[in-house]
């Protein structure tokens, strides 16, 4: 974790009340993608890190703070995914600078995330009405966590999941027992994790299996999903496969990386933990 040793993440920092951009801090994704035998020039999947940034403020030209929501999508090919503290320790530094309008503040946060992350980035500031209003997420398939079974292994095994033999068909599981840990602070992630796919059936007790074996697994946000893409095409083999994961805020920021062979960016619906 040497390319971590410079990041705030971990370390004590003082919070910035000024526009600083210098405080954006990048993590290469080629790092992490090295253990799954990726390379960024031949990924097995399309998709995006979604964040929602619930802490962001500035002050208007009269200098009365104005309040609202970050929307930032990342998309995955981009060269860096942008370490979460920095983010917050950035959206932070806009508290007691003045901007004309919320338009303004986009195309700053948009050049700067862009910059960062070495692709371009999408960006929406919404007030807190046009958040409310946003729909929730629910699922549509089958949630694993009530089956009946017992578990006695909490070390991460790709293993653990299979598939049957019957005839390929459209499937969805989806589960809110994810727990990873941060590969710096160790600190728990909890989320919510969701697989549509097509091809052979795949068994919800080892699927349920394999999510419990991710709590004590270390990883950020997207690395975890990613991971769970390439096991579950690896010993599925899934014609289709999308892997949604939504995990809750910490510092005021929740992640949800989506990657997928076939689908295209999802809406942004929050699940009831966020």
């Amino acid at each position: 974790m040497s390319y971590l040793k410079d990041a705030p993440l971990g370390q004590t920092s003082d919070y910035v009340d000024q526009y600083a951009p210098e405080l954006l801090y990048p993590v290469p994704r080629a790092l992490a993608r090295e253990s799954l035998a990726l390379e960024n020039g031949a990924l097995p999947f399309q998709g995006e890190d979604l964040w929602t940034g619930y802490e962001l403020s500035w002050l208007d030209q009269g200098g009365k703070p104005r309040v609202a929501l970050a929307e930032i999508r990342v998309p995955c090919t981009s060269d860096n995914i942008i370490e979460s503290k920095s983010l917050k320790l950035y959206l932070n530094s806009f508290a007691n600078s003045r901007y004309t309008d919320a338009d303004a503040v986009r195309e700053i946060i948009t050049a700067d995330l862009g910059k960062v992350a070495g692709e371009k980035v999408t960006v929406r500031i919404l007030s807190l009405g046009d958040a409310a209003a946003q729909p929730v997420w629910h699922g549509d398939g089958v949630c694993v966590d009530e089956l009946d079974l017992t578990i006695d292994t909490f070390a991460y095994d790709a293993a653990l999941l299979t598939a049957g033999t019957g005839e390929d068909h459209q499937g969805e599981l989806y589960s809110h027992l994810l727990r990873s840990h941060c590969p710096v602070t160790n600190q728990p992630d909890w989320g919510t994790v969701v697989v549509r796919y097509e091809g052979r059936p795949i068994d919800p007790a080892g699927f349920l299996r394999y999510v419990v074996s991710l709590r004590n697994h270390q990883g950020f946000h997207e690395q975890i999903v990613e991971q769970m893409f390439v096991d579950l095409q690896r010993q599925c083999a899934p014609a289709k496969l999308s892997v949604l994961g939504r995990f809750t805020r910490r510092g005021g920021l929740d992640i949800n990386p989506f990657r997928s062979n076939f689908e295209p960016a999802r809406e942004n619906r929050r699940t009831i933990r966020q």
